[in-house]
């Protein structure tokens, strides 16, 4: 294997809420309606803006990250889109420099140039400050350039213009709209499949861009070989039911790459709207915002009865987060309305209005150490004695438990499976 060559940029800002994922999404609808084959990251653990990436790229969006993902398999990962791609986009994590590791360690350990998003939407000359401290705090830092995020105006973006450095690059502007602004809720974006208006916002952001930017190609970037991998087939003819709706739809693109390469075969279904399983040996229920469909999972009587009958029969299954709020007692929203769900966890939970957990995850199993994260807005309440808990690498408190029984795992840990693929396998052999 040899190194390979392509343009590629990470997208960062001095804090999260400056338009990182506009810019990310415009740029990449932008290259793509120019017939560029996209290629997009996200950096950190993230489900929801990679939903909004991969529509705006039209591939499937993975994520980076030095400790989660790992340095080595992050390096197979550019190189693998190198091949492939005329561009290669990142978007940056929290702030560029904030967190250990930060967007920042990653742009400089595969020497992808940085592009620093600013909302100037209340400023003017200062813009060229705040551009001068994000290329020069760290010397050793590739930049690119900085971009200005809603603008009020033509006359505006000039005055931005003017104040950089001669050293840093104007990469252009993207105003103030509601056209093309993405809207969130309590743990981030709104999910892609909620906006119907998605790819009209893309494409206005896309001309938006395209009107005040150059479109040209960034220089380059060396993407290095990575280290041969060899992955078992230890799921060969393992049949895994894979939940997936608007309800369950935390899934890490790597995660679902991983099962298959280990000989799996994938079959997505709907607890929202199914009345019966496929025919699987296994099933995997992850994230979501089963909050927000408490009614229908409660009336979804026969999907309920399914899920049981599965675990009963002492098949596997792996509940991650939301995935794990479906199988307890009751879960409770907001405004204190209680359903009852599966009963197959005793214990019950209820949505907080603060975020409850933040934080990496590695935690010990029988079957290997799986690394993750954990983000949530809930709070459970469970006699259940925790197999296991989980410890973050940054020192946080946060120790997410690890329930079993029988073959059943769950936890608020989102695993990123590849970081251990014959615990992973193991959590799905019938």
């Amino acid at each position: 294997m040899t190194t390979r060559h392509c343009p590629a940029l990470l997208i960062a800002a001095p804090a999260s809420g400056q338009g990182k994922t506009t810019v990310t999404a415009a740029l990449a609808r932008l290259h793509r309606r120019q017939g560029r084959r996209v290629r997009v990251f996200k950096c950190g653990p993230d489900f929801l803006d990679p939903m909004i990436l991969a529509r705006a790229s039209g591939a499937p969006v993975r994520q980076l990250d030095l400790w989660m993902v790992g340095e080595e398999e992050s390096r197979r990962l550019l190189w693998e889109a190198a091949g492939e791609a005329d561009l290669i986009l990142i978007e940056g994590v929290m702030g560029l420099f904030d967190g250990s590791p930060s967007a920042a360690d990653l742009a400089r350990r595969f020497g992808v140039p940085v592009l620093g998003v600013i909302d100037a939407s209340a400023m003017a000359q200062t813009f060229g400050a705040l551009a001068h401290g994000l290329a020069g705090y760290q010397p050793d830092l590739p930049f690119a350039g900085v971009l200005g995020n809603r603008v009020g105006s033509a006359r505006h973006g000039e005055m931005l213009r003017a104040s950089l450095p001669e050293s840093i690059r104007w990469y252009g502007a993207l105003p103030r709209s509601a056209g093309f602004e993405l809207p969130s809720r309590h743990l981030g974006l709104v999910q892609a499949a909620e906006l119907a208006d998605l790819d009209a916002r893309l494409d206005a952001a896309a001309e938006a861009l395209g009107a005040s930017a150059e479109a040209s190609l960034p220089p380059p970037v060396a993407f290095a070989a990575p280290d041969a991998q060899a992955i078992e087939p230890l799921l060969a003819g393992v049949r895994i039911g894979v939940a997936r709706d608007g309800a369950f739809a935390f899934l890490y693109q790597a995660n679902l790459d991983l099962l298959r390469q280990l000989g799996a075969e994938l079959s997505f279904f709907s607890p929202l709207a199914d009345q019966a399983l496929p025919a699987v040996d296994s099933l995997y229920l992850p994230g979501g915002y089963p909050e927000l469909h408490l009614p229908a999972l409660a009336e979804n009587r026969a999907m309920a009865a399914a899920v049981r009958a599965h675990h009963e029969a002492g098949r596997p299954i792996l509940a991650e987060c939301g995935g794990m709020l479906y199988l307890l007692e009751a879960l409770t929203d907001l405004d204190g309305r209680r359903q009852p769900l599966l009963g197959l966890l005793a214990g019950e939970a209820r949505m907080q209005p603060r975020l409850t957990a933040l934080a990496l995850q590695a935690v010990e199993l029988p079957e290997g150490r799986l690394r993750g994260h954990t983000f949530h807005h809930s709070a459970l309440e469970s006699p259940l004695e925790p197999l296991a808990r989980g410890e973050c690498p940054n020192g946080k408190r946060t120790a997410e438990a690890v329930y079993r029984r029988g073959r059943l795992t769950a936890s608020y840990i989102h695993f990123y499976l590849p970081s251990a693929p014959r615990a992973a396998a193991a959590l799905f052999q019938p």
